[in-house]
């Protein structure tokens, strides 16, 4: 079974991060943090980050551009970390839910079982 990502040579992902293997601890991404791009690629990019700005043209999260990309989320950090630091791409985190009420998700959560 082959995993992408997880059995790319590790060379491969060592040199499309240029070394890195983390990002600042203070970075602003996780997995659900939705990613818009600012700004067309330009000529001589990675194929890694036009590959992002294509991806990025609408709201997308970090975990569905690193399925695209077939990489590991940590990898994918690395490269949107990049583009941000640039003024490519903008981060934002997806607005809390309005249900908050702890008796209404039981509720829910209940109603689903009974599914």
């Amino acid at each position: 079974m082959n995993r992408p990502g997880r059995d790319d040579a590790p060379d491969r992902l060592y040199t499309i991060t240029q070394g890195r293997s983390r990002t600042d601890p203070d970075n602003p991404f996780d997995l659900v943090t939705l990613v818009v791009a600012e700004s067309a690629p330009a000529a001589g990019m990675q194929s890694e980050h036009v590959a992002i700005l294509g991806m990025a043209r609408y709201p997308t999260s970090v975990v569905e551009i690193a399925a695209e990309l077939r990489l590991p989320v940590s990898i994918t950090k690395v490269l949107l970390c990049d583009l941000l630091a640039s003024g490519r791409v903008s981060a934002r985190h997806p607005h809390r839910p309005a249900i908050t009420d702890p008796d209404i998700l039981e509720q829910v959560l209940v109603g689903l079982r009974n599914l």
